[in-house]
């Protein structure tokens, strides 16, 4: 498959650390407080974002958890951070420590090669 093949798409690492408020909750009332307060704003504001969510809490100190962004492009990725910023998530229930965004193998499609990184066996 040539590099050209497939639209980049903007993937951002998101690596969050709980608070104390977050913390405070049961289990039921996170769940609750990221389907009411979180994702309808997300939900409401943005297209073309999908995500994944990764415990890491028994891995790092700095860290606990990494939720994984792609986004279409770059604008649907700002009406996202735009969106979460207007919600309890950002510095209510995690601390954003770091994002990292990048596109997956943007390398080969500046040189339209064929990327050497995909691993599949």
């Amino acid at each position: 498959m040539s590099a050209q093949e497939t639209a980049p798409v903007v993937t951002a690492f998101m690596l969050i650390k709980t608070t104390p408020e977050w913390l405070a909750m049961t289990p039921h009332e996170r769940v609750d407080a990221m389907n009411t307060k979180v994702m309808p704003v997300v939900k409401a504001k943005t297209t073309g974002v999908r995500s994944r969510f990764y415990d890491t809490e028994f891995y790092s100190t700095r860290v606990t958890d990494v939720w994984v962004w792609e986004a279409d492009d770059h604008a649907a990725y700002q009406l996202l951070i735009d969106a979460l910023r207007e919600t309890p998530f950002w510095d209510r229930y995690f601390e954003v420590v770091d994002i990292l965004v990048g596109v997956e193998n943007g390398y080969a499609r500046t040189y339209d090669v064929d990327p050497v990184t995909t691993v599949a066996t």
